[in-house]
C-alpha cells in the first residue's frame, strides 16, 4: 500500500500534524515506538487551556482523538531505515516491515544526555529541569542550583534569578568570562568553581548539592541543560540539512517545516533551538498543513 502520508513519532508534534493530514481526508500511518521525550515529566506546564495536566493525559486524549478518523493507522515500532525513492518514501521498521509513502514528517523528538553525576537522572523531569517556564513557578523562591553543561548554562543562570536565588556550578570547566561576570553579578547568582559531585534528597526531591571537597549547598531545584540528539540516523540517511544549536544538532527546516529533502517535513524539538511542548504542537500543525499542500500541488 502506498500511503499519503506516513508520520514518525507521536507526541505533540506527530500527533498534530498527523490530525490536519487526517481532516485533510488523506491515508495516513503513524508510527511510534512509545518513548516521548517528555515521559520523565509529571506535568506539562504552560500549555495552553492544559496548563499542569501530565503530558501522558495529554498525549492519550489526542491519540483517542486522533484514532478515530478512520483514514489514520497505527503501529508501535521503531523505525530503523528510510530512502527517498522516485515516487516517495521507503521506510523499514525494527521487525523488517516496509512502508511506502508519498511525503514524510519526522516528529521523532530527541535524546536527553545528561552529566554523570550521581542522583541526578532519576531526578530528572521532576526536581532536576531545564526550563522554567515549563516547570520553574513550582520552585519559585527556593534556591536554585545551575549546573553547568555547556555553554548555554552561564546564559541559564542569569534568567533564574526571577525564580529564585541562585548559585553558578561552573564544574571548574564552564567559566563565565568577564562580561558574563558582571552580568551575573548584576542579577546577583552566585558562582561556585568546585564540581557537583551528587544530587542529595529524599524520593524525587533535591534537598542540596555535594560538591568535591565535602560540602554541602542547600537547594530546592537543580537546573542542567542535557546534550541533545536524534538516537536515530534516519536524518543522515535521508540527507537532510542539519543546523547546529545550544544543545546539539537540530533539523534546517523553511517557514513550513519542510527539510532540505523535497517531501520530508520535520517538526517538534528536533527542528528548533528552543524546546517547548506548544511550540512542538504548532511546528505539527504547520508540517501537516504544508504536507497536505504538497500532496495536492507537488
Amino acid at each position: 500500500m502506498m500511503w499519503d502520508a506516513i508520520v514518525i513519532g507521536g507526541s505533540f508534534a506527530g500527533l498534530s500534524a498527523a490530525m490536519q493530514l487526517a481532516r485533510g481526508q488523506r491515508s495516513v500511518l503513524l508510527i511510534d515506538a512509545g518513548e516521548p521525550r517528555n515521559r520523565f515529566a509529571t506535568a506539562s506546564h504552560g500549555f495552553f487551556a492544559a496548563d499542569g495536566m501530565a503530558p501522558a493525559e495529554l498525549q492519550g486524549r489526542a491519540w483517542q482523538q486522533l484514532l478515530a478518523y478512520p483514514n489514520v493507522t497505527f503501529r508501535q515500532s521503531r523505525v530503523q531505515s528510510a530512502q527517498q525513492q522516485a515516487n516517495g518514501f521507503s521506510v523499514t521498521d525494527e521487525v523488517g516491515q516496509q512502508y511506502q509513502t508519498k511525503v514524510l514528517i519526522l516528529a521523532t523528538g530527541l535524546v536527553d544526555t545528561l552529566p554523570d553525576i550521581d542522583g541526578l537522572k532519576p531526578r530528572w523531569g521532576k526536581s532536576v529541569i531545564h526550563c522554567p517556564y515549563c516547570h520553574g513557578y513550582e520552585y519559585r523562591q527556593q534556591p536554585i542550583a545551575v549546573i553547568a553543561n555547556g555553554a548555554a548554562s552561564v546564559h541559564q543562570a542569569g534568567i533564574l534569578p526571577d525564580w529564585g536565588p541562585v548559585t553558578y556550578f561552573s564544574q571548574s570547566r564552564f567559566l563565565p568570562d568577564p562580561e558574563q561576570q558582571v552580568v551575573l553579578q548584576k542579577r546577583g547568582v552566585k558562582v561556585e568553581h568546585t564540581p557537583v559531585v551528587a544530587i542529595l534528597g529524599d524520593a524525587d526531591n533535591v534537598s542540596a548539592v555535594k560538591l568535591a571537597d565535602g560540602r554541602e549547598i542547600a537547594t530546592g531545584v537543580v537546573y542542567v541543560a542535557s546534550e541533545t540528539s536524534f538516537g536515530h540516523s534516519l536524518l543522515q540517511q535521508l540527507g537532510c540539512e542539519l543546523e547546529q544549536g545550544p544543545t546539539g544538532v537540530y533539523v534546517k527546516t523553511d517557514a513550513m517545516q519542510q527539510s532540505s529533502v523535497s517531501g520530508v517535513f520535520v517538526a517538534g524539538d528536533m527542528a528548533a533551538p528552543m524546546h517547548n511542548a506548544m511550540l512542538a504542537a504548532a511546528a505539527g500543525v504547520k508540517a501537516g498543513a504544508a504536507a497536505h499542500r504538497f500532496l495536492m500541488f507537488g
